[in-house]
């Protein structure tokens, strides 16, 4: 992908994270994914795994509004960087590195912290 694509890529996909949307999110994964953020100490494997897990945290979780920043083209694919609002529950920062096979998702790892408002 170009990296207008990839930018336009990344700000759907966080759209359908903004959107709490299980369907429209896990069909940017392929099927046979790997997922890893800091609540999935080994990993998640699947993409039924991955909309497992997306129920749950979306039902826990406040509204939130991602953010695109910036993404880097890397090999296989990109690195994202973004924002997250949560109202009064505060604001992250986030770092998405994302491996490809085509236009699906292979590898996702999140990298999150708190920032100030």
């Amino acid at each position: 992908m170009t990296a207008d694509e990839i930018a336009i890529f990344n700000a759907n996909w966080l759209r359908a994270w903004t959107d709490k949307d299980v369907p429209a999110l896990t069909a940017f994964y392929a099927e046979d994914c790997v997922y890893k953020d800091a609540q999935t100490a080994g990993g998640l494997h699947g993409r039924a795994a991955l909309a497992g897990y997306l129920a749950g945290l979306f039902a826990a979780t406040p509204p939130m509004a991602y953010i695109p920043d910036e993404t880097w083209p890397i090999p296989g694919g990109f690195c994202g960087r973004w924002y997250c609002d949560m109202g009064p529950a505060g604001r992250l920062r986030g770092f998405d590195l994302v491996v490809m096979r085509g236009r699906e998702i292979v590898l996702n790892e999140v990298y999150v912290h708190q920032v100030a408002g």
